[in-house]
């Protein structure tokens, strides 16, 4: 019998998926990676940015850093209505059409309370302002809500306030396979988390010292990223990320991972990229190569604002973007077997 040769990397990604990371508000997944990496052998800590690090000590002066960003988009509560109605605004570019009406779960201080997001009644006529999403307008957070049914007094006791955010409902979040895809919302950037801990596992005596970093608050700047940059002297940033398949980029769906050469927030080094190419190549990875608009990255930030010299973003292609989102498993177990070649290859070392 053959045995799947990606269930593994699926229960992986399942597991992070349903712990909620709003940015900001990451503790779930705090507490699953803080037991997880040191489980895998790795020496971990997690910064005052809250950032998870886990650090592999290499044979050779020098370092570099994988990031996978691990918070997720959703919503922020504005206010706190009448009748246990909750108006919200995004948190990163999430897009109320996308989650469509159904549960989301919103992290109260002192409890997780489910509501619905609601768009109104459909049986309306021009009267109702609900009849220009069914006609021509995309329905925005400012004409959307959240029924809880519960009191000021519930909502308040539960610690849910202006500020708490709000997720897609853990139970709608749950992946699906489709052949050798992968389905859910949150891929972004929970399965190049997933990476990172394949890395922590298997990846032994790299030539310098690589940290693994699970990077916080990157969906609303690259906070997290920011901070470890200007504290820890890097040779070279690599990012793990999602690409957009769209028609407007050369990308094809499959197991070829993408390299960027630029995006939104400027240009990625060649050298580095490069290099990476040459390992692709060494180790018969399929690559593919783009320029994207509307994108960034922890390495593309922090390049721009100049925290590291030299960045580059490996991604896999992704449907859906910031939607329910569908991966090849293929391609993000090439990252991993991509990733783990070029952190044991010499030439790593050289820079300039």
């Amino acid at each position: 019998m053959n045995q799947d040769p990606y269930n593994q990397l699926f229960t992986t990604i399942e597991e992070l998926v349903l712990h909620h990371s709003p940015s900001g508000v990451e503790g779930e997944i705090d507490q699953y990676l803080l037991r997880r990496l040191p489980e895998l052998g790795v020496e971990t800590w997690q910064d005052r940015a809250g950032n998870v690090i886990a650090k592999i000590p290499g044979r050779q002066a020098g370092a570099i850093a994988i990031t996978a960003h691990k918070d997720e988009i959703g919503g922020i509560v504005k206010t706190v209505a009448s009748e246990g109605r909750l108006e919200v605004r995004k948190l990163g570019g999430a897009f109320p059409w996308v989650y469509g009406e159904g549960v989301v779960d919103l992290l109260g201080d002192q409890q997780t309370i489910s509501g619905i997001l609601s768009f109104g009644s459909r049986h309306v006529s021009h009267e109702s302002p609900q009849k220009a999403q069914q006609e021509k307008n995309p329905v925005l957070w400012e004409d959307a809500w959240i029924e809880t049914k519960c009191t000021e007094a519930e909502l308040a006791a539960a610690g849910v306030r202006p500020g708490t955010r709000m997720v897609i409902g853990k139970h709608r979040k749950r992946p699906i396979r489709l052949k050798d895809h992968i389905a859910s919302y949150t891929l972004d950037n929970k399965a190049s988390v997933a990476i990172l801990l394949a890395l922590a596992e298997q990846l032994k005596n790299p030539v310098v010292d690589t940290y693994l970093v699970a990077s916080a608050k990157e969906e609303v700047g690259a906070i997290g990223a920011l901070y470890f940059t200007q504290n820890q002297q890097l040779d070279a940033l690599i990012a793990l990320e999602i690409c957009p398949l769209s028609s407007e980029y050369p990308i094809q769906d499959g197991e070829a991972p993408v390299l960027l050469s630029q995006d939104g927030y400027g240009l990625y080094d060649e050298g580095l990229n490069g290099e990476v190419r040459q390992v692709a190549a060494a180790t018969d990875i399929p690559l593919q190569l783009a320029v994207i608009t509307g994108f960034g990255s922890d390495a593309s930030i922090a390049m721009k604002f100049g925290h590291v010299a030299r960045a580059a973003c490996l991604s896999f292609p992704t449907q859906n973007t910031h939607g329910y989102e569908i991966a090849h498993l293929g391609a993000i177990a090439n990252c991993i077997r991509l990733l783990d070649a070029y952190c044991q290859t010499e030439f790593n070392i050289k820079f300039g």
